[in-house]
């Protein structure tokens, strides 16, 4: 056994378990955690982030990226209060992290004293693990079984600390179990489910589609196996973008407002979904009548977002590795090629976008020069907004790329933070992130943080002057446009004065020009982070949850409409119903 004070004690258990970096901010409830990291300060990276929320969600982003969960703390009262954004981005995107909450010395507790809350029920709701610590001694296993829960339930867990527990003194003796954070055993996969799955897939009209989700990550080289062995398109949902590889030739994209012509499409003629390893919620738009084969590993997500037709409670990948073992295949058929066609059509025309600036910049522009400089293993933080849809629909993941964005919660905020992570957590390759100016100006001072560590983020922010996601939505809705204006800021003036460099561009030429001496930048070894402001024409992207484009399906004067209004040719974008048709091949 050591003697050391417990809130270094606490920062030891953080390194047994591979923990390399924390976000926080000091405070008067939580100074002998501090204090535990500036003893620990060799083996564990303390980040000073300007505001808490960007901790918690940089922490969140952390586990996205790499699957190790991600830690951040806070002070008590305003301090604690902050974090919740990162806590419950975390919980609905189903990630480990731990929140380090500080509670005022216990002899002031329940006396109404200075920032004092009542600080256990305000993280019920959010926390899989939830504890206040009682005694200086038990603080490092708190803190191991806190670890244990978020990564056993796949969530935020949180641990208060009264700040005269972490500065007693106590004899520290290092946990000797196996950290243990996934399962080792060998799935075995109901074999009546394979034999019957498989029928429904040889049974099914060519229409085959599967719906690949998070849970899936990390099981890229057996999906890819699998559409090619059984020949069926695939789509993923947003959060599992990469979860094939985007230039696959049979990956078709998604569905949904941040999809693709391809995906929503193939939806509309599918007449059997493979949903693995999601509980993607807008499942319930999907067209009626469609088969549905689930494959989840908790049973409360099978028919949780819309009626099933076989359930297979199972791990998705043990499920396709399953599968791929019966030997069988089905054949290639005009199915798979016109939606492969469909996806090609798609790309081209986003090309065209891209190229095009004769009144105004495309984001599209931006995205695809990105797209031409980026990295095998880079990470990419993505904002939520219509710079999401932007991400999904421009950004390669081909190679090793990783990917976050905040999922199920949907947070403006995310893109700098988890920008400022990937550059942490993989600090061999690129890190970017991506916003729009909404997003943006809520965690901007942190290009601060980026600055202070020497993390050479690349901040692209789409700057339109507007909430251009909600725009759209009153615009849809036929509300009064009302909130959604932005005042204008200069972010590349922002950036140099927080200590990075700014860049400006509003046209095609702009953009090639500037991104080219971001190249010369980093081939000099530059370690200042960059922000872009890519001033963008107020266009909103093409939107993809309705894109009735076929004449048999929505009569020709819809079709002409929506053509019409969304500058979309019909000769060069036929739907994947007229390509169907022209192969002899329809339901």
């Amino acid at each position: 056994m050591t003697k050391m004070i417990a809130g270094q004690a606490l920062v030891k258990v953080l390194e047994a378990w591979g923990v390399d970096h924390i976000y926080g901010i000091p405070g008067g409830s939580i100074n002998h955690t501090v204090e535990g990291l500036y003893l620990e300060k060799a083996d564990i990276d303390y980040i000073q982030v300007r505001h808490e929320e960007v901790g918690a969600l940089a922490a969140s982003a952390d586990a996205k990226f790499t699957g190790k969960i991600g830690v951040s703390f806070g002070s008590a009262g305003p301090g604690a209060t902050h974090l919740f954004n990162g806590l419950y981005d975390a919980k609905m995107d189903h990630v480990p992290v731990l929140a380090l909450v500080g509670q005022v010395p216990q002899a002031t507790m329940n006396t109404n004293y200075f920032q004092e809350m009542d600080e256990t029920p305000m993280f019920s709701d959010v926390a899989v693990y939830n504890r206040t610590v009682t005694t200086a001694g038990q603080l490092p296993y708190v803190i191991n079984q806190a670890i244990r829960e978020a990564y056993r339930q796949k969530g935020p867990a949180v641990v208060i600390i009264p700040e005269n527990l972490s500065a007693e003194e106590i004899d520290y003796q290092p946990v000797s179990t196996p950290n243990t954070v996934s399962d080792t055993f060998e799935q075995r996969v109901d074999p009546q489910a394979i034999t019957a799955t498989l029928k429904m897939l040889k049974a099914a009209k060519h229409p085959l589609l599967v719906y690949a989700g998070r849970g899936l990550l990390g099981a890229k080289a057996d999906l890819v196996k699998f559409s090619e062995q059984f020949n069926i398109p695939v789509m993923n949902t947003v959060p599992a973008t990469g979860v094939i590889p985007t230039n696959h030739p049979n990956a078709i994209g998604t569905f949904g407002r941040l999809g693709s012509k391809s995906g929503f499409e193939a939806l509309q003629h599918a007449d059997l979904i493979l949903f693995l390893g999601s509980e993607f919620p807008f499942a319930s738009f999907w067209p009626k009548g469609i088969k549905i084969i689930q494959v989840n590993n908790n049973s409360f997500d099978i028919g949780k977002m819309v009626p099933i037709d076989y359930a297979v409670i199972s791990d998705a990948q043990a499920y396709l590795q399953a599968m791929i073992a019966t030997g069988e295949t089905l054949p290639e058929t005009a199915w798979l090629t016109t939606n492969r066609q469909n996806k090609r059509n798609w790309d081209k025309w986003l090309q065209q976008l891209a190229a095009d600036d004769h009144d105004g910049l495309a984001p599209e522009a931006v995205m695809h020069k990105v797209a031409s400089m980026v990295g095998p293993r880079d990470t990419y933080g993505v904002d939520t907004g219509n710079v999401s849809e932007w991400a999904v629909r421009g950004l390669p993941m081909d190679q090793e790329q990783r990917f976050a964005l905040s999922g199920l919660f949907a947070t403006m905020g995310f893109g700098l933070p988890a920008g400022m992570a990937g550059a942490l957590s993989v600090p061999d390759s690129q890190a970017w992130s991506f916003s729009g100016d909404g997003g943006f100006a809520m965690v901007a001072p942190d290009i601060i943080t980026e600055a202070r560590y020497g993390l050479p983020v690349i901040n692209v922010i789409f700057s339109n002057q507007r909430f251009g996601f909600i725009y759209r939505e009153q615009v849809d809705t036929k509300q009064h446009l009302y909130g959604v204006d932005l005042t204008d800021a200069d972010w590349a003036k922002v950036a140099d004065g927080l200590g990075g460099i700014g860049f400006t561009v509003q046209n095609n030429q702009e953009v090639e020009t500037v991104f080219d001496q971001i190249k010369a930048l980093q081939a000099k070894g530059n370690k200042r982070p960059i922000v872009v402001n890519a001033v963008i024409k107020n266009d909103d992207p093409i939107g993809t949850a309705y894109m009735p484009l076929d004449p048999e399906l929505y009569g020709q004067a819809e079709v002409d409409a929506y053509a019409k209004a969304n500058h979309i040719d019909i000769k060069e974008q036929p739907s994947l119903g007229a390509l169907l048709r022209a192969q002899g091949d329809q339901l």
